[in-house]
């Protein structure tokens, strides 16, 4: 059975496996993988969490690359083409491939107090799913599964509830005390940056 990201595991040589190994596709298939791509990469690899689009983009400012969002747009466009990352539509975020190299049907479980997610393969439920909608004349052509709950590092005895509002921020956990000292609710707390504007999008389009 393959390990999630929520089992034990030795993440460095995760990490530097899948440096190698797209390294090694995109010099067989003439591909650059320049200095901003790979540093996209590098960060998506640090832990198993989305970031989202504008959280990449202060971390790379702060290590002195141009605050221009059409270029991280564009890097992490050709990563989620090249298979190397993927998009996390609940979290409008992005997180790097846990199967690189493997086919498969990716299903996400995303923890809503950590928010790290993991990457599992869920090509059984893939093929239900389709087998459930050829039984209602419907082609399904693509679906990806994002579940949400708690990791067993957050899922303590004595505190077994979730909290769904937690996804609107990838990554960050919700400070619910906090948010009761400062008289707003705790989802009011959890509103995620926005992601890029349609007129910075469009910038990044080539």
């Amino acid at each position: 059975m393959t390990r999630s990201a929520f089992d034990p595991h030795d993440h460095a040589l995760c990490r530097n496996t899948a440096i190698a190994r797209a390294e090694a596709e995109l010099r067989a298939q003439r591909q650059r993988f320049t200095p901003l791509r790979r540093r996209v990469f590098e960060l998506l690899l640090e832990e198993h969490r989305a970031l989202g689009a504008y959280e990449l983009l202060d971390r790379l400012a702060a290590e002195g690359y141009a605050r221009q969002p059409p270029l991280v747009y564009r890097a992490l466009e050709f990563l989620v083409a090249q298979g190397f990352v993927h998009r996390i539509r609940r979290l409008n975020a992005f997180i790097a491939c846990a199967l690189p190299g493997q086919m498969h049907a990716p299903a996400f479980l995303v923890c809503t107090r950590c928010g790290r997610v993991a990457e599992l393969d869920a090509g059984a439920v893939r093929a239900a799913l389709a087998e459930l909608a050829e039984k209602h004349a419907f082609t399904l052509d693509e679906a990806q599964i994002e579940a949400v709950g708690l990791c067993i590092d957050c899922l303590a005895p004595k505190d077994t509830k979730t909290a769904p509002e937690a996804v609107a921020s990838p990554g960050r956990a919700i400070d619910a005390e906090q948010a009761e000292r400062e008289g707003q609710p705790a989802a009011h707390q959890a509103l995620a940056r926005p992601a890029f504007s349609e007129k910075e999008a469009a910038g990044g389009r080539s």
